[in-house]
């Protein structure tokens, strides 16, 4: 098999009503490629619909709710595919938008993973907030992209329309050399969610690895299907699987001075929460802050791993300034207002 295009569902039953059909209409039909659902345990009836409106598409029942990092890792471990695509179930594709992520693939070995230029499928104009046109971060590990800093999302006409090489590719279209997955470890499943993509992909970088956005092709994602953006449970997850993402991959030169400045910031933004009406957000980052502490003991062999195999000290995608100084006191909204320099 060339290409399996793996789709994660956790009670997806009406996503996958709205956006199957699309999906098969552009990815099926090239030999060696085949189109298949992990489903997490679904209690809505999605394993019903799909046996009955699409039996041709493979489904692996994974039992229960493992999250989307291991949910992904048992899947893949059951798929025989030269790349995997992980797509979001609230993904709208486009034509032709496999063969061109597959092309530059094979021309370019040395390139581990890709996505697509990710608009918003609810602002059409818009670039979607979790993927954009390719993800970086700073040296204090806040994820950003071309096309989004921070909240503010730019309207796409064509300003990051070049293939670039990017720290990161978001997990609602990555696709991936299967063989690289499985080396670099996979996703980490004891992140459940959020930030298991961009810590597989530092991994990836970090030993030599390319990460690129091809904008030839565009697809269009929901965003927030399963969990809203308001939701403090999100916040906890990402604020923890942050830190955690950190510990387990920054250089020792700059790690006491990472830590030191993420203390200040964490407990400042959790303030921000509170002071703004938000107080479950602010006690899901002091959740987050002490969960983290709790679990750093388990990635130790996972650091000393990371630093082993790394080949790369000076990654050129990671901004050496910091995104918040930018943003509030530099007036900095769009990504190409940053001086990389």
């Amino acid at each position: 098999m060339k290409v399996s295009v793996v789709i994660l569902n956790w009670n997806g039953k009406s996503l996958m009503q709205e956006y199957l059909p699309n999906v098969v209409k552009h990815t099926l039909g090239p030999e060696g490629v085949e189109l298949v659902v992990a489903d997490n345990g679904s209690q809505d009836g999605s394993l019903e619909f799909l046996a009955e409106v699409y039996p041709s598409i493979r489904r692996i029942e994974l039992g229960h709710n493992h999250g989307f990092a291991e949910g992904y890792n048992m899947a893949l471990a059951q798929v025989d595919a030269e790349y995997v695509v992980l797509l979001n179930s609230d993904v709208e594709v486009t034509a032709n938008w496999l063969p061109v992520l597959i092309d530059y693939m094979d021309q370019n070995p040395e390139v581990a993973a890709c996505q697509p230029k990710i608009r918003s499928l609810r602002e059409p104009e818009y670039f979607e907030h979790a993927g954009a046109a390719g993800g970086y971060m700073d040296f204090l590990g806040y994820p950003f992209c071309r096309g989004r800093l921070l909240s503010v999302v730019e309207k796409d006409f064509g300003q990051y329309d070049q293939p670039a090489d990017i720290f990161w590719a978001t997990g609602a279209c990555l696709c991936i050399r299967t063989e690289d997955y499985r080396s670099a470890g996979g996703l980490d499943a004891r992140f459940f969610a959020h930030m298991e993509e961009i810590d597989l992909c530092w991994r990836l970088r970090s030993r030599g690895k390319r990460i690129v956005c091809l904008p030839a092709c565009t697809v269009f994602h929901l965003g927030g299907a399963t969990l809203s953006k308001e939701n403090p449970h999100k916040t906890f997850l990402n604020f923890r699987n942050n830190l955690l993402m950190l510990y387990k991959n920054t250089s020792e030169r700059r790690f006491c001075t990472v830590f030191i400045f993420r203390l200040m910031l964490d407990y400042l933004s959790g303030l921000v929460f509170l002071l703004t009406g938000k107080p479950h957000d602010a006690w899901a980052v002091v959740r987050a802050r002490f969960a983290f502490w709790s679990m750093r003991p388990l990635f130790n062999l996972q650091r000393m791993e990371n630093k082993k195999q790394a080949t790369v000290d000076s990654i050129p995608e990671v901004f050496r300034g910091s995104i918040l100084w930018n943003y509030y006191f530099g007036g900095k909204r769009n990504f190409r207002d940053l001086n990389w320099k």
